[in-house]
């Protein structure tokens, strides 16, 4: 972590003092539940790091006491406990107390200052009490957001009813009514499910729209997703939760592959300069979680910078060799600088392999169901 960044966290000295050592400790608030000390402060903003420096190290740390801790946080923020409040939920049964914030004197039986960390988004069960592993993790997201998941099926449940009961009033025939059949005939059609998680700016897929259209061709039923800072993880967790592949450009978004169900394709676009970086990121950890991973590193034609760049310039030729002139090359040429153009014929190989896999896996399990 940079020396800018290290500055936005606060450091915390904790003064330990025993209970009959004739000093009289005013407590305006006596726990009985060990405290964990952590900051929201720093890279939070970035889902990457919000899930590997934050909430992953926060199961880590947490588990072994079964939901009965309090978490204290330092550099508090409103937004990051509306974002991630249901899952903290699910490893603590306290309310969260905002260190800064709350005044009154608090009283611990012992504290943990800091959060454990094993490896890029994921958790080394030999490290853990029970051997937990990241697929666990995966399952307290899961209980996380589906309150909040079941409430979105009830509400568009009630939509479409409306819309029905709508519908009967009108023309049989009428252009409202043949599409409502064809959306519910698409969504039930047993057709595998992809998610392509597009990104705006940088690294975006320039062709996109053709991209779609070959995956409809394939086979696939394709839900194109665009998540901010401020989407709701519930409903990204939901679309990704419920699909078969996930098609995207590495990035921070890259993350989300924690929503898909083990077994599920995830299928990361490399552009060039960050082939380190796509595979120890996100990669390495994806395979961890059960998923199957394709990397697809592009060609230097598939790149944006083929236009910018001589095609024997070094930025084309070589990037391992750019990447090591430091950080500020590799982001303002390979991150910042760069979108993608899909070789579709190339890319289409890679896709309908997934298709296969996901055909296969739905075959097996409809079997498994009927015996």
């Amino acid at each position: 972590m940079g020396k800018g960044t290290m500055d936005t966290i606060d450091e915390l000295d904790l003064i330990a003092k025993k209970e009959h050592s004739g000093v009289n400790h005013r407590c305006d608030v006596r726990h009985d539940v060990p405290a964990v000390f952590f900051s929201t402060g720093g890279y939070t903003g970035n889902v990457y790091h919000e899930f590997n420096d934050g909430i992953l190290p926060l199961f880590i740390t947490s588990q072994n006491f079964n939901k009965k801790v309090v978490f204290v946080i330092l550099e508090y923020h409103d937004w990051w406990i509306l974002k991630y409040g249901d899952v903290l939920s699910q490893f603590s049964d306290y309310p969260a107390i905002d260190f800064s914030g709350d005044k009154r004197v608090h009283c611990f039986p012992e504290a943990i200052v800091g959060l454990r960390i094993h490896d890029e988004l994921t958790v080394d069960s030999s490290l853990m009490e029970g051997n937990k592993s990241i697929v666990d993790f995966r399952s307290h997201l899961d209980q996380a957001y589906w309150p909040r998941i079941s409430g979105l099926i009830q509400d568009e449940e009630r939509e479409a009813k409306e819309k029905l009961e709508k519908m009967l009033h009108l023309s049989p025939t009428s252009e409202t009514s043949l599409n409502i059949v064809k959306e519910e005939q698409e969504d039930r059609s047993g057709k595998p499910k992809l998610v392509i998680l597009s990104r705006n700016g940088s690294r975006a897929i320039t062709n996109e729209n053709l991209l779609v259209k070959m995956a409809k061709v394939i086979g696939f039923q394709v839900n194109v997703l665009r998540p901010d800072r401020t989407s709701e993880l519930a409903k990204i967790y939901r679309a990704l939760n419920a699909s078969d592949v996930m098609i995207g450009v590495h990035g921070a978004a890259m993350t989300h592959f924690l929503f898909m169900r083990p077994g599920s394709v995830f299928i990361q676009v490399v552009p060039l300069g960050t082939d380190w970086a796509a595979e120890t990121y996100y990669g390495e950890p994806a395979r961890k979680l059960g998923l199957k991973y394709i990397g697809y590193e592009i060609v230097p034609k598939e790149s944006s910078l083929y236009e910018k760049y001589n095609k024997n310039d070094i930025v084309l030729r070589d990037p391992e060799t750019v990447n090591k002139k430091g950080w500020e090359f590799t982001k303002n040429i390979y991150l910042d600088g760069q979108n993608v153009r899909l070789d579709l014929r190339r890319f289409r190989k890679r896709l309908v392999r997934a298709y296969d896999y996901s055909i296969a896996k739905m075959n097996r399990q409809a079997h498994l169901q009927s015996q």
